[in-house]
């Protein structure tokens, strides 16, 4: 009976402590938090902010997420931010910490999008989803879509999202809004990635926020490929090997 006493006291304790120690790390969390905001929001006019801040698994250490995708290090004062990839050292080489944070936001952001502002080339029988990040007038873009046959027959469903390379200021952009705001898509995407002169229209599209999530998942060329685990594989890739790296062949 005393002892038995005796351990729920500890377990009181143990639990109070514990509390304790988490209301205190919440509110050291936020007051970091609320300097980093400051800080950065000053610096950048307003244009950056924090979107995430954890805990890394170096005590001192904080990964400050923006809401560009980029990614910073805070040491616990605040003090002081650094740029740059935390990596994890492993008997089988290097794991980029930081490119998983990258990845998992990203993909998060990806399912928010609707299919309805894709392009989306459907086989028979689904047996893979492959997003691409395209331009029309990239050769390798072109490349890749004349394969899309063999893509197709393999299984694999193709969603297109626009990635105009330079934005707005981009050559292509103009091209691609028309390609969305066609009354067929597929055929006037068909059409620009064939070179073919298209008729120019004007509408509301979703073409510069494809862009900016192609930013957020690193995208620096086209094609850019988001394979179902939400790895992005930059460039062309035959169907054939494409098959096999996502499990068909």
């Amino acid at each position: 009976m005393i002892l038995s006493r005796a351990s729920r006291i500890l377990a009181v304790v143990f639990a109070a402590s514990a509390f304790l120690m988490t209301a205190n790390f919440a509110s050291a969390q936020q007051s970091l938090r609320e300097k980093l905001a400051a800080a950065i929001e000053t610096a950048s006019g307003n244009q950056l902010e924090i979107v995430n801040l954890k805990k890394t698994v170096l005590p001192t250490i904080y990964e400050v997420q923006l809401n560009t995708g980029e990614i910073l290090y805070s040491d616990i004062s605040g003090d002081y931010l650094f740029a740059g990839d935390m990596y994890r050292t492993s008997p089988s080489g290097l794991v980029n910490l930081s490119a998983v944070t990258r990845q998992g936001s990203a993909t998060e952001a990806l399912d928010q999008v609707a299919e309805s502002e894709m392009i989306i080339f459907e086989p028979k029988e689904v047996k893979a989803t492959l997003t691409v990040f395209t331009d029309v007038d990239c050769t390798y873009c072109r490349k890749l879509h004349g394969e899309l046959d063999q893509l197709l027959d393999y299984g694999i469903r193709v969603r297109y999202l626009a990635y105009p390379r330079g934005g707005e200021n981009a050559e292509s952009f103009d091209k691609m809004v028309s390609v969305w705001c066609s009354d067929n898509r597929h055929k006037a995407f068909n059409q620009a990635k064939n070179g073919q002169n298209l008729p120019e229209k004007t509408c509301e599209t979703p073409i510069l926020d494809h862009y900016a999530l192609g930013n957020q998942f690193g995208v620096n060329g086209t094609p850019a490929l988001v394979f179902p685990d939400g790895r992005l594989v930059p460039g062309y890739i035959e169907a054939t090997r494409l098959a096999g790296m996502l499990g068909i062949l």
